[in-house]
């Protein structure tokens, strides 16, 4: 029942993107009618929820061109390669955001999402951190990333308020706060 009478026949590349690749794909549909259907190939992210000694969480404000606008975010960012592992990417992406740091050890899994099932395989494992270190931001060249700790109630105000709109984020800290009964 896995596919349910579905078939992809042909899998073909489109476009080559940066973040990632776009695919038409062609999809035999159990009744036997054929579809072309778009596909997006991603190679996942990874995500952290930063919790500082006094209980406050650290977000990232920074511009997201499709909004064109500010976004208030958990720190994230995209894996380097399939074969890198997702905690390796989330404590990377910690450090380049923030500007802290951590050990594994101080890394707790929380949970796997994907973000767009209807025409994208992007997955995104979210970390809690805790026992946070000062380190340096590391950003890209065309990153401009403010710092800011919120307290948890906070945060889910902000997201009841449409505030926050950020899938993963909205994801990641409803879960924290169920999880740890914030």
């Amino acid at each position: 029942m896995e596919n349910d009478g579905f078939q992809r026949l042909d899998r073909k590349l489109v476009y080559k993107a940066h973040l990632f690749d776009l695919y038409e794909d062609t999809v035999q549909v159990p009744n036997g009618n054929v579809a072309k259907w778009d596909y997006i190939g991603h190679k996942g992210a990874a995500a952290v929820v930063p919790v500082l000694e006094d209980g406050r969480i650290l977000m990232v404000n920074q511009f997201r061109n499709a909004l064109d606008r500010m976004a208030i975010e958990v720190p994230a960012g995209g894996r380097e390669s399939t074969d890198e592992p997702y905690i390796d990417c989330a404590k990377r992406e910690l450090e380049e955001e923030t500007g802290f740091k951590c050990e594994y050890e101080d890394m707790e899994f929380l949970l796997s999402l994907k973000t767009t099932v209807a025409f994208c395989n992007e997955q995104i494992e979210i970390y809690v951190v805790r026992n946070l270190k000062k380190s340096e931001q590391h950003l890209d060249e065309d990153e401009v990333i403010h710092i800011k700790a919120y307290e948890p109630s906070e945060l889910r105000d902000l997201i009841f308020a449409g505030k926050i709109q950020d899938g993963k984020t909205i994801a990641a800290i409803m879960a924290y706060l169920n999880k740890y009964n914030v």
